[in-house]
């Protein structure tokens, strides 16, 4: 096909399509609605492809469905399917698919052979195969909705039935850093300094000009007062402006900068775009704001971007927003209340050692002020835009001024602002990780409450995009952590059995106690014998943990193994010998859950005391009790407790 006739077909199914989406069928009957899609996504030529009439099917219901759903980004997702599907069919069929239609049930098995081969193009766990293939599917069912466009039943079955392919796993964006953030913030003010600057310096100097008919058509006063006052059109620079290679210095200087190369066949189109930064905000100024808007009220882009003069309210301390989150279709009605300054607020230092102060760093009420002030000639030359203050002036490739809303294109994307501001991330440069950023903010300072945090949506929500951001799994981490210790350590004073003082009984005295933590009293007392409970001897019986305070111990001997006021010296070992055997014969009785619940800490305490003895003195310790030299009085209880 020629490239004219081409070129006009494409031109024709644009309009086309446009036409569908100015006024679209409306669903149930209710008035017309409005849709705007970005350009790039209108360009659907189905005579692109071999099975043109597949394509133009898919094609009608894409363009009636995105008419109906007002989705704008997302519509792409359906562009690209289309697009996959039908250069697929063509491939498989070759002439064939000239009579490819959603009326064949032949096509049944092609269109299961192109779900299943769209993982091949894309990495392991990627979500966009099952998105694709389901965009497929919505477009099918659609079109199987309505009775006057015929579908066929296989194809109708396979689209409502269950999906071939799985989900994949999105992988969340991290936050930002804290520095990254911070230099972020600072950066965002130096812009909005460095565009107050440039506009003002801009208007000052169109004010020292006059008509370029009556001054030159080389003076930048004398063009950019004709541009301040509409009495010139960027397309009267283009037609007659003099050439470039006859250009003072001064003006081709402004228009390429001190370091660029100046190239005189894009002169013209850069020296209109120059003069018109110079006079109104252009694409990458807006970035700034953006972030701090983002900075201040931690909403996402699309709603700091999406709230109009007749939204803002300032109030004496701060300033009320009315903020739409398209995706929630949620409107809200917040209040952001000024930070108090600090009386002697300190200015921040980069790398280099300059001081810069970027206060106020986080009121938002002076960030709308400033957004307000520096886009309203722009506002005032886009009087349809009502809906938004991001609009930006901006000079096109065929030499037309547009006054319009801010859509940031990819010279003007975020990315290029980063690039031009000098700031350096790691990662994916999304504005996304800015929200991220806050949220991570929030939930610190609400010490973890994810109510808290998600102020703005469910905590379902919060859990599954915010909570896996690298510092707030760092902290859960030191949390559980120092939770565990905390538990671990109160087990420790709480449970932590005797004290064993080793070696025979010539041994010990009384500044082995005292060496040990015992007191001067409490030690001789021991060595007396005063203390002595049966299998141990008593730090101080009247502070035991199992009874009251001043109260004498209920329970000894039978849970001096478990108690921290227990001392237990070589002396204690026929005792211990002994009651072991009276625990060996409870064992004969009680269950071993019920032995494990009642001594179950005694019997694992008591073998490792009798295990950390030698054998020599455990034999001579046994020859006491042959000789009725040792003996174990205990309770009644311990006794009769058991008996059934």
């Amino acid at each position: 096909m020629p490239k004219a006739r081409r070129k006009g077909r494409n031109n024709e199914e644009r309009d086309r399509l446009r036409a569908a989406l100015a006024n679209p069928a409306p669903p149930g009957g209710i008035g017309p609605r409005v849709v705007e899609i970005p350009r790039q996504l209108l360009a659907v030529n189905p005579s692109d492809f071999c099975c043109s009439r597949l394509a133009m099917q898919l094609a009608d219901e894409w363009v009636e469905y995105v008419a109906a759903t007002a989705i704008t980004t997302h519509a792409k997702a359906y562009h690209l399917a289309i697009t996959r599907l039908c250069k697929y069919v063509d491939k498989e069929l070759g002439p064939a698919a000239a009579t490819a239609s959603l009326t064949d049930p032949n096509l049944l098995d092609l269109l299961v052979k192109w779900e299943l081969s769209l993982p091949e193009s894309y990495a392991p766990s990627s979500t966009y195969p099952g998105i694709l293939a389901g965009a497929v599917r919505v477009l099918i069912i659609r079109r199987d909705d309505h009775s006057d466009r015929p579908v066929a039943a296989d194809l109708a079955r396979l689209a409502r039935g269950p999906a071939l392919l799985g989900s994949g796993e999105k992988t969340e964006r991290d936050e930002f850093k804290r520095k990254e953030k911070q230099a972020l913030v600072r950066a965002a003010w130096q812009s909005v300094h460095a565009t107050r600057k440039r506009l003002e310096e801009g208007w000052a100097l169109a004010e020292q000009g006059r008509h370029p008919d009556h001054g030159s058509w080389t003076s930048i006063p004398d063009l950019l007062w004709g541009l301040a006052h509409e009495q010139i059109t960027p397309k009267d620079i283009h037609l007659v402006v003099p050439a470039p290679r006859d250009w003072p210095a001064e003006l081709q200087t402004f228009t390429t900068g001190p370091s660029a190369a100046f190239v005189s066949q894009v002169a013209r189109r850069k020296l209109a775009r120059r003069l018109f930064a110079s006079l109104y905000p252009h694409h990458l100024d807006l970035h700034a704001f953006r972030i701090l808007l983002m900075d201040a009220t931690g909403h996402a882009s699309e709603e700091v971007t999406g709230f109009g003069e007749a939204d803002v309210e300032f109030l004496p301390k701060g300033v009320r927003l009315t903020l739409l989150k398209n995706r929630a279709e949620h409107r809200r009605h917040r209040a952001f209340r000024d930070q108090s300054a600090p009386e002697d607020p300190a200015p921040d230092e980069d790398a280099d050692g300059h001081l810069t102060v970027d206060w106020p760093r986080r009121e938002a009420s002076e960030v709308v002020r400033q957004l307000l002030d520096l886009t309203a000639r722009v506002r005032a030359k886009a009087p349809q835009v009502t809906d938004t203050l991001f609009v930006s002036a901006t000079v096109r490739n065929n030499f037309t001024a547009v006054f319009d809303e801010w859509r940031p294109v990819s010279k003007s994307s975020f990315k290029s602002w980063l690039d031009a501001t000098g700031v350096e991330i790691k990662g994916d440069p999304h504005i996304g990780r800015m929200r991220k950023s806050v949220k991570v903010e929030k939930a610190i300072v609400s010490e973890g409450r994810i109510s808290a945090a998600a102020d703005d949506h469910t905590e379902e929500t919060f859990a599954t995009h915010y909570a896996q951001g690298t510092t707030l799994r760092i902290l859960s981490g030191r949390t559980i952590a120092t939770a565990q210790q905390h538990w671990f350590d109160k087990a420790l004073d709480r449970v932590d059995g005797p004290t064993v003082i080793s070696g025979t009984t010539d041994d010990v005295d009384q500044a082995v106690l005292e060496d040990a933590g015992l007191s001067a009293r409490e030690a001789e007392d021991i060595m007396a014998g005063q203390l002595d409970m049966g299998v141990s001897h008593c730090k101080n019986p009247y502070q035991s943990p199992y009874s009251r305070p001043g109260e004498l111990c209920a329970v000894a001997p039978l849970r001096c193994l478990e108690c921290r006021n227990a001392w237990i010296l070589p002396s204690n070992l026929p005792q211990l010998l002994l009651f072991q055997g009276h625990l060996e014969r409870l064992r004969t009785v009680l269950t071993p859950q019920a032995f494990e619940r009642l001594w179950g800490q005694s019997w694992v305490n008591l073998r490792a005391v009798l295990e950390d003895r030698t054998p020599e003195e455990r034999d001579q310790a046994r020859k006491h009790i042959e000789a009725g030299q040792a003996v174990l009085d205990l309770p009644l209880a311990a006794n009769t407790e058991f008996d059934a």
